[in-house]
């Protein structure tokens, strides 16, 4: 029986979510499989993948072929990784004492890496989110600017208005006062 390591989609539509399982290669994809061997979410970032290793290195072992997508994750995880190094034990190229200190130093470097993309997301959220908030101020500013700019011109307006109403008054009264001294 030939064993294929592949992806079952599980999830809502536009939110997928993976089962990594390994199944039969002649079967149809109609959610049947051997074994799960973990899950997939490619929703967050970096994406989440709950794998269990020993399992998936004995299904590698065994010969099961790992689809693409598969295989890229098994690698991500260091699956990949550590059933070549169990070659090289097998052929006699190194111990497997070396073996296993090559994967550590391995897998520290990827921790590492996985742990600096995290730190940078983070930081480049925070940057973006200082960046909306001066953006944010400035567009405060200039509308708190033109309405205080609005006011000012009411308020010359109004005091102009004003201006014209005493001068329109006082002409009244000067032009009253006239009147009865011409009579």
């Amino acid at each position: 029986m030939a064993v294929k390591i592949r992806l079952a989609r599980h999830g809502k539509k536009g939110y997928a979510f993976y089962h990594i399982v390994a199944a039969d290669s002649r079967a149809p994809r109609d959610g049947k499989f051997i074994e799960k061997l973990g899950t997939y979410n490619p929703n967050t970032n970096p994406a989440t993948i709950d794998l269990d290793f020993e399992k998936a290195l004995d299904w590698l072992q065994k010969g099961a072929q790992p689809t693409d997508t598969c295989r890229a994750i098994l690698s991500y995880k260091g699956v990949m990784y550590k059933k070549h190094l169990l070659g090289g034990v097998a052929k006699g190229a190194f111990s497997e004492t070396e073996a296993e200190a090559r994967f550590n130093k391995w897998m520290e470097a990827k921790a590492g890496k996985i742990e600096a993309k995290t730190n940078k997301l983070a930081s480049d959220a925070k940057t973006a989110e200082k960046a909306r908030l001066a953006a944010e101020a400035k567009i405060k500013e200039e509308r708190a600017a033109a309405i205080a700019e609005k006011k000012a011109a009411a308020e010359a307006a109004a005091r102009e208005a004003a201006e014209a109403a005493a001068a329109e008054a006082a002409e009244a009264t000067e032009a009253t006062e006239e009147t009865p001294a011409a009579e």
